[in-house]
């Protein structure tokens, strides 16, 4: 697809996304945006170069100005087929078992959040081998990429299949009514908008990049990028959702309930390492994929 056609494309999927909003989103626009904006400053030349050259003209060299696309067009019957592939479920045991979990409604593997960074980073790949002869959109393949690593790293695209991640526990924040899955996706991000940036998300970006150079998480960058098999690796980060799920989304939690300051003050800083792991391990995956070393690859075994 050229990037002229890319771009009309784009305009109808907002127009779409305006007219009719999925149920479920990932992180919401917010979320996503700071995910992509920590990774575009971690990639290294090479990576940007290759992000710039397969981002479409409108967005300006910005890989977040399009981290929200995989939401715009969901519902779009062009793209119906990537709906599940934004989530999985996991029965109520607080696991994540790939084989078991990773299936759309009529039982294909493969078709979850886990099964898609597999599949559009191996697509990605092909950018060094094969350029513009790829078999692959690879433009698509980075945006599907990247709004799917900031959902696997929202608790609740992990979350229990018997409530859909928490869609249909009906809950009040503060005096608003919503759903837990609503409240993790954007309304923790919002209430700290309002309350601690002055709803400015820049102030909330640079916040996050200066836990991560030289604050809480300064530490913990080089164990957050660490991977051999990207398989097994996707995997440990859906394991990590599902389980802060069980321990910080799920508990105490029961339908009808009213959440305000003592459910935000403890989660939040739940929400901004998510965010901040999404965006490390995006970059990671964008530096290794599109690195001229051979040797940064990776292995695609479980």
């Amino acid at each position: 697809m050229g990037k002229l056609a890319f771009r009309f494309l784009v305009v109808l999927s907002f127009i779409s996304f305006l007219l009719v909003l999925p149920c479920a989103q990932g992180w919401s626009k917010e979320g996503h945006i700071l995910t992509c904006e920590i990774a575009q400053e971690l990639l290294n030349p090479e990576a940007a170069d290759a992000v710039q050259d397969l981002l479409p003209e409108s967005a300006g060299g910005n890989l977040s100005a399009m981290c929200v696309w995989a939401d715009q067009i969901r519902l779009q019957s062009k793209y119906r087929w990537a709906s599940p592939l934004h989530y999985a479920n996991t029965p109520d045991s607080c696991s994540f078992v790939y084989k078991r979990d990773c299936h759309n409604d009529a039982g294909q593997p493969d078709m979850c959040v886990a099964g898609a960074i597999r599949n559009f980073t191996t697509q990605l790949t092909t950018y060094r081998t094969q350029g513009s002869d790829s078999p692959h959109n690879l433009t698509e393949a980075l945006l599907f990429l990247s709004h799917f690593v900031g959902d696997i790293h929202q608790p609740l695209h992990v979350g229990f299949a018997s409530d859909e991640g928490g869609n249909t526990i009906e809950v009040r924040w503060f005096r608003r009514k919503s759903n837990l899955h609503h409240v993790w996706d954007r309304d923790i991000i919002l209430t700290a908008l309002a309350d601690y940036y002055d709803k400015d998300g820049g102030l909330l970006l640079e916040e996050l990049q200066r836990n991560l150079t030289q604050g809480i998480w300064s530490n913990d960058v080089p164990t957050w990028e660490r991977c051999v098999k990207v398989n097994s690796c996707v995997n440990k980060w859906a394991e990590e959702s599902t389980d802060l799920a069980c321990k910080w989304a799920y508990e105490g939690v029961e339908a009808g309930i009213t959440l305000s300051e003592d459910y935000f003050d403890s989660r939040l800083p739940i929400v901004m390492e998510r965010l901040a792991q999404g965006g490390v391990r995006l970059a990671m995956l964008l530096n290794r994929v599109f690195s001229e070393d051979a040797t940064q690859g990776f292995a695609y075994s479980s």
